[in-house]
């Protein structure tokens, strides 16, 4: 089989697509899309991994931006994860060390992603000024690592009829960070890989995470509550 992360060519810079908050950004809300197992095209505009997270951080970014949070939609260099080149955990990683350049290494980033993405975030999660990463039915393979993970919260949703990604690949990862020393929350809710049914939730769910990670608000309750309980209680709450 060929390695799908061989003989790629140059690839091209990724894009950050940022919408400022109206005055002082108090806190940056990362966005990272979806995409394949393997593939060194870049992500097409109109592809429905692309579509489904620029409405997440259109509907977070309406509902914070008046707080002081700045949102910041990344588009990676090529569509794949692509094996150990892992190409969505970099370009995440140089889309954090550009925000950190353009608004400060004080104002906390908190990451948010989808599927691939959930897993680039997840990946990221120990890189400087992230205060909370937010995974939605996040590609979590077995052995993804986790010790960097140590100390940081962490808040996992998953749609309980998923056919792309499986929930007990999350609810795995989960219990391992867990063990890890990470502050982990996982919910459960009815549906599939798009978030399309009961968006309204996937959406107040990133606003709520957002807002507390970035120290704005406090923890709702609900995630809290997940945060304290013992495995497995804390890992498969209903929403």
């Amino acid at each position: 089989m060929t390695d799908p992360g061989a003989d790629r060519p140059d690839p091209r810079s990724p894009d950050l697509h940022q919408r400022p908050a109206p005055e002082e950004t108090r806190g940056i809300a990362l966005f990272c899309h979806g995409g394949s197992v393997a593939s060194i095209e870049p992500p097409r505009e109109r592809a429905l991994s692309v579509v489904r997270m620029r409405g997440v951080e259109q509907a977070v970014h309406r509902s914070t931006a008046h707080r002081g949070i700045a949102t910041a939609l990344l588009r990676y260099r090529v569509a794949g994860w692509n094996g150990e080149a892992a190409d969505a955990f970099h370009d995440v990683r140089w889309a954090v060390d550009r925000l950190r350049t353009q608004h400060g290494t004080d104002v906390p980033i908190v990451l948010v992603g989808h599927s691939m993405g959930g897993r680039a975030a997840l990946r990221a999660g120990g890189e400087p000024s992230v205060t909370a990463v937010c995974a939605l039915a996040p590609w979590t393979p077995p052995g993804e690592p986790v010790m960097h993970l140590a100390g940081q919260t962490v808040a996992i949703l998953h749609g309980l009829g998923d056919r792309w990604v499986p929930p007990r690949l999350s609810a795995e990862f989960a219990v391992r960070a867990r063990r890890a020393s990470a502050r982990v929350a996982r919910f459960t809710i009815p549906g599939g890989h798009g978030m399309v049914r009961r968006s309204a939730r996937w959406h107040r769910f990133v606003t709520d995470v957002v807002l507390a990670g970035t120290g704005l608000e406090p923890m709702p309750e609900a995630i809290a509550t997940a945060l304290r309980r013992p495995s497995p209680e804390g890992l498969a709450v209903p929403l």
